[in-house]
């Protein structure tokens, strides 16, 4: 996970089966694993009151102009809705932490990639969190964590999320360079677990709690629990397949080839 001022790792405990019963057994299960249906996320409902429209793809490097083939793009999907006698796209999704993760393709690196800004504002565009965001050594998805030391989100509140960057580029012929700014937005929401969920996520496995996020509308943290599990084991097949089926159900395919960068 890339680091804020401040940033905690979030820990995942794989769960390891106590006793091997028999080979088949074994070859059965992981059978099964390998062919088990990918986890595909569930938009909850949106707001009603209030219009979360935000973008997820930044406007530098469109067409590759700018010598980008993506561009800057927040790992968060978007709606487009129907507002009045036009459309807007919303960039809204809940959470269950207190302190959740961000995630964010960065096309650019050091030294061309100048400055990253990460900014937490609430309903009433109040700062939460502002801070400067440790620059990646290579172009990648980096995660963004709200750090501990601040207040937690509220319950039930919406909260606008910004990352803006900055990167020094030649988008002419001539091959001068410029500064380039550029951002993406969206909004997140934290809500509380059903009894329910909570007795649920005590006992399950990492794959069954992404499942379950996934399924009940959670985006920030099923996309933080797969990553988390990508970044520890990154050649596993099985983790593949499930962050392509998760990115693919949000609109997100062209991210899944992209590196994951602690």
């Amino acid at each position: 996970m890339h680091k804020l001022a401040a940033t905690a790792a979030i820990a995942f405990t794989l769960l390891v089966p106590t006793a091997a019963i028999a080979t088949h057994n074994n070859s059965q299960n992981h059978t099964h694993q390998q062919v088990s249906a990918q986890p595909r996320y569930t938009p909850p409902p949106f707001p009603t009151s209030g219009t979360p429209t935000g973008r997820t793809r930044g406007a530098a490097g469109r067409g590759g102009d700018c010598g980008f083939k993506l561009p800057l793009t927040a790992l968060a999907p978007a709606v487009e809705k129907t507002v009045g006698t036009g459309k807007a796209t919303y960039v809204w999704g809940q959470t269950i932490a207190e302190y959740p993760t961000f995630w964010f393709y960065i096309p650019a690196a050091n030294p061309s990639l100048r400055s990253v800004e990460f900014v937490l504002q609430d309903d009433r565009d109040n700062d939460v969190y502002r801070s400067a965001v440790e620059l990646p050594a290579k172009p990648g998805i980096i995660g963004v964590r709200l750090p501990s030391t601040q207040p937690p989100l509220k319950l039930n509140q919406n909260y606008h999320w910004f990352l803006k960057t900055e990167i020094a580029a030649s988008c002419d012929r001539q091959d001068s360079t410029i500064a380039i700014k550029d951002s993406v937005e969206g909004w997140v929401q934290r809500v509380s677990p059903t009894a329910t969920m909570r007795s649920q996520l005590k006992t399950a496995t990492p794959e069954q709690r992404l499942d379950l996020y996934a399924q009940q509308g959670l985006w920030y943290d099923a996309i933080a629990t797969i990553a988390e599990q990508r970044l520890q084991q990154p050649e596993n097949a099985v983790l593949k397949a499930n962050w392509h089926g998760l990115l693919q159900s949000a609109n997100l395919s062209d991210m899944t080839s992209q590196p994951l960068l602690p």
